[in-house]
């Protein structure tokens, strides 16, 4: 059986379009995708697949399904053949287990979670739209929030009567576990009675991203300085709060449709801009962003707009989890309620359309708004506005993937205004961050590797034992590489009519990837590699370090240290010979290169993808759907020759 990890590691790299664009022709259509059914036989497209829901429908045979049930019905696989084809697809590594007992337990604990839950929720809106109490203290309260019985209904919203055990009560009376109804959080034990958690609350049931509730937050009604705003379902198996954003269920379809998730951070503000007609919006329950709910956002959109109050706490709470937005990628802006507005209040005070253009006026560039803020905190106390740079450019530093350069160097541009600096030294301290982490990244890596093998405390850190995945957000680390094996390895034999320059500059004239080098400083060094070789000037590594121009000979020393030294005690520990960089200069070279064939083909996908957004002809369309097949292979291709070079 295969495990459940390798599942997990199957479903997060599913994408319904290139799995089913694979054997039917797909055409962009709206928000979804349209083409012939592949399941019977027909003239006009009527087979849609939509990605925001992960799932396809036949309106004309209405057949349906998510991307493994299309393979098991289009491929005849069974459930565990089309996950392995899946699994070989994005080379993930099956792994066989056997359902322990352990398993089953917490399966079934899962699904007893799910059933309590549903049982609760549908108690609890009996309570609140039946009950007298309900209607007269819940129900009322509601209204008097402006909330409609149509979006009450949507949201599953309930109360829970003030009586001490009415849910209690009823749920062991419907034979339900009193340990299940505890780890749900719904009731706790008090002088060896089970008693209702949640009484005399409004209840916002939390759904999962397939519609089943997860868990509860319970707002108290009124206020009460002895009892805490609201209560929220403790962690279980099914309910991890960095995992969750309240509303996301019902915003998937508005996310995707709007290009760009509205973040809120209550319940009711989520609710209440729901009932005005903004239903791209999701609530992050005051806590600061993790990288899973970045990554929720991400699925449906890059486009996240916060919106929270406009004081102090609320300019905190914004600013929470931005560092980790950016290195998901995400463009953040930020919006700031004006008094003491919250959106829930502000909605009702102004109406969907006018809080919506209220929106669109006051975005914020998040990073630049950070910086404006800590300015004027800092004042004029030197100390500060020091602190404050390298604030900012950690902050910064943080997009370094290869389609952010450009974002990158912007901010760089314009916080260096702000901040009355010199650009090129921003520049420079965002790349130090940059090197310092990737550093500590390698770091960590060799000191696991070394407990396996000797080869990690002599491995460069372009070729330490890691994902080729994720060496490929290492740009600046790559290209450092590449001007070292050139310096270092260049006279070097590569075959018997090449040496290892003639090879490195054939490939870059085959393949155009001059282009690729966005560092300038490493562009410098092989330029003038370059040079000296048709110049018939020898381009030796002494005559690198000890080049006339100062600045250009700083640079290939701290390209030449070297991060890792060879132990004396590695001999008494290891048996056989310890291979060094020089053993393995044809490797290193060979991987790097791969490397930047590699960013080139993602930069053509890119390209290709912007022409196929932009052109209305189906024949172009088809023509530019087969390159992005094309790239896309080529891209597979090159990353398996990628790792077998760095991990055979």
């Amino acid at each position: 059986m295969i495990s459940q990890l390798t599942i997990q590691q199957i479903l997060s790299r599913i994408d319904i379009i290139d799995i089913v664009g694979g054997f039917v022709k797909l055409k962009k259509r709206g928000t979804n995708y349209l083409g012939l059914c592949p399941f019977h036989n027909e003239k006009t497209p009527s087979f849609t697949v939509s990605p925001a829901k992960e799932i396809y429908k036949c309106f004309g045979c209405g057949k349906s399904g998510n991307t493994i049930s299309f393979l098991m019905e289009h491929e005849k696989y069974s459930y565990a053949e089309a996950l392995r084809w899946l699994a070989n697809r994005y080379n993930v590594e099956v792994e066989e287990t056997e359902v322990s007992a352990a398993t089953r337990a917490l399966h079934q604990t899962a699904d007893s979670l799910y059933i309590i839950n549903n049982f609760a929720q549908q108690f609890f809106s009996d309570v609140l739209l039946q009950s007298e109490e309900g209607q007269d203290i819940g129900l009322s309260y509601l209204k008097e929030r402006g909330f409609s019985k149509f979006i009450i209904a949507k949201f599953q919203i309930g109360y829970c009567s003030q009586q001490r055990d009415a849910f209690a009560n009823a749920a062991l009376a419907a034979q339900y576990n009193a340990e299940y109804l505890q780890k749900a959080g719904l009731v706790v034990m008090r002088d060896e009675q089970l008693v209702d958690n949640y009484r005399g609350r409004i209840i916002f049931p939390i759904h999962n991203q397939t519609g089943k509730i997860m868990g509860f937050g319970a707002r108290i009604i009124g206020k009460n300085d002895r009892a805490p705003k609201y209560i929220n379902t403790p962690e279980n198996e099914i309910y991890i709060k960095s995992k969750i954003l309240y509303g996301s269920y019902f915003a998937r379809q508005a996310i995707d449709k709007a290009d760009e998730c509205l973040l809120v951070e209550g319940y009711t503000d989520v609710v209440s801009l729901h009932q005005a007609g903004i239903e791209n919006v999701v609530a992050s329950g005051g806590t600061s962003l993790t990288p899973d709910q970045l990554r929720l956002i991400k699925k449906y959109t890059a486009n996240l707009t916060i919106i929270y109050d406009g004081d102090a706490a609320g300019i905190k709470a914004a600013l929470r989890g931005l560092d980790l937005a950016l290195e998901e990628g995400l463009n953040v802006q930020l919006v700031l309620l004006p008094g003491n507005e919250d959106p829930d209040s502000y909605v009702n005070k102004t109406g969907g359309e006018a809080f919506k253009q209220f929106i669109a006026d006051n975005k914020k560039d998040v990073v630049l708004f950070q910086l404006e803020v800590s300015l004027k905190d800092a004042g004029s106390d030197s100390n500060k506005k020091a602190a404050v740079v390298n604030r900012i450019a950690e902050t910064i530093s943080r997009l370094n993937k290869a389609e952010d350069f450009t974002k990158q160097q912007d901010y760089i541009r314009q916080c260096a205004g702000l901040l009355k600096i010199d650009e090129s030294g921003l520049n420079t301290l965002v790349n130090k961050f940059i090197r310092e982490r990737i550093t500590k990244q390698e770091n960590k890596m060799a000191s696991e590797d070394a407990k396996l093998t000797a080869e990690a405390a002599v491995q460069d850190a372009a070729t330490t034992d890691e994902d080729a995945l994720t060496l490929l957000n290492k740009d600046e680390l790559i290209e450092r590489n590449m001007a070292r094996a050139l310096i270092e390895f260049g006279d070097y034999a590569w075959d018997e009519k090449r040496k290892v320059a003639d090879y490195i500059f054939e490939e870059f004239e085959t393949n155009g990837l001059h282009e690729l080098i966005d560092d300038k400083q490493m562009l410098w060094i092989i330029e003038t590699y370059q040079t000296w070789i048709k110049e018939g000037v020898d381009p030796s590594p002494q005559r690198f370090l000890y080049h006339p121009d100062m600045q250009l000979s700083a640079i290939v020393v701290g390209l030449m240290d070297t991060r890792y030294e060879l132990s004396a005690n590695w001999k008494d520990h290891y048996d056989g010979p310890l291979l060094t960089r020089e053993d393995r200069y044809k490797e290193e070279v060979s991987s790097t290169l791969i490397y930047l064939k590699l960013r080139k083909i993602k930069r053509l996908i890119d390209e290709n993808q912007r022409d196929l957004e932009k052109t209305a002809s189906i024949e172009e369309q088809l023509t530019l759907m087969q390159t992005h097949l094309h790239f896309k292979q080529l891209e597979k291709t090159l990353t398996v020759e990628y790792e077998t070079v760095i991990f055979k």
